[in-house]
């Protein structure tokens, strides 16, 4: 293709521009009065209506909640901390480590620190008794144990996925990895009592992978999801060691009780305990305060709303078809000899 330049120098530029690129006129600044005042007026009542409902007229001046961006930049930068090698800066060596760590670290934790404190601020009138100071120190203290326990989850991965090549390309590629770091991370804060935190951490691996991990669930040792998308954990969900899910997995609520006003209760339990060595399989839903017995294999796409022994298999009947299974007599069960 003749370049444009080119064409200019031969005298030929109106006729090279016709035949190979048609012109475009530049936009023109469009100075349009829209009427923005009545907007602004009408968004300022909106703010006022709202405040004034929820008993919020005395809104501080400045940010009183914490922040989406400075804790997902902070959450990146700890992920470098925890694997410098790995998830760290590309020009890292290992003779920089601890170096790179120390810096970063303090920058990270500074940065929690303020964001702690709109936290502790935004729960008015001393309603917290919480130490921003002292609630990112015991954060801190807690990250060596991340890290192992952490480690052992890329390990259960690499164990749990005969395509995977490397604990290597597990850590850095691995979606469910991915949400199982940051899970780890916001589970430290919802014990610290900081929900908004940890809910800011989950969510944004939420929109990473699709994973959507209540930061609240109480997940054990060695645990691998497998491909991950759709996968839902709840608030109140316990997960044993050495537990397996794959895709599409719910551990869910099979209802929500409600207080004397027809409100939500908060915190009552309401999601599935599963035991040890369990794995269950793609699209599988499992809702209610039920229990899963230890080394139970659940196959893909049951509906599940009963607790199981220990050692059970529970798979969709071969005789019903799959799109009329709701209900737990659509299943076979069966119960293997203890290992």
């Amino acid at each position: 293709m003749t370049n444009v330049h080119q064409v200019a120098d031969t005298g030929l530029r109106d006729t090279a521009t016709s035949a190979e690129a048609p012109v475009t006129a530049s936009p023109r600044r469009h100075t349009t009065d829209w009427h923005l005042n009545k907007v602004i007026d009408g968004l300022r009542e909106a703010r006022h209506d709202w405040r004034q409902r929820h008993g919020r007229e005395l809104e501080l001046g400045s940010r009183e909640l914490p922040s989406h961006a400075a804790i997902h930049k902070a959450m990146d930068t700890l992920c470098g901390i925890l694997f410098p090698m790995r998830l760290g800066p590309p020009e890292l060596n290992k003779e920089g480590e601890d170096h790179y760590v120390g810096y970063m670290l303090n920058s990270v934790l500074n940065v929690f620190h303020t964001q702690v404190a709109l936290e502790v601020d935004y729960k008015k009138n001393g309603a917290t008794s919480i130490d921003p100071l002292q609630a990112v120190r015991q954060f801190a203290e807690r990250l060596p144990q991340i890290r192992r326990t952490l480690d052992l989850d890329v390990t259960a991965a690499y164990r749990g996925d005969p395509a995977a090549t490397c604990v290597d390309e597990v850590l850095i590629c691995y979606p469910g990895v991915y949400a199982v770091i940051y899970h780890r991370v916001a589970h430290e804060f919802y014990k610290l009592g900081l929900p908004l935190i940890a809910r800011i951490i989950s969510e944004k691996a939420h929109s990473a992978t699709g994973i959507d991990i209540h930061p609240g669930a109480t997940i054990g040792q060695e645990f691998f999801i497998d491909h991950g998308t759709g996968v839902v954990i709840g608030e109140t969900a316990i997960i044993g060691n050495r537990v397996r899910l794959y895709q599409a997995v719910t551990l869910g609520a099979v209802r929500f009780p409600e207080d004397e006003s027809g409100s939500l209760k908060k915190g009552e339990p309401r999601h599935p305990i599963v035991e040890d060595d369990v794995v269950i399989y793609a699209g599988a839903t499992i809702l209610g305060r039920i229990t899963i017995g230890k080394g139970t294999v659940i196959g893909g796409n049951v509906w599940l709303t009963r607790s199981l022994p220990a050692n059970s298999q529970i798979s969709q009947a071969s005789s019903r078809n799959s799109r009329d299974c709701v209900t737990d007599d659509c299943l076979e069960i069966s119960t293997r000899g203890k290992k």
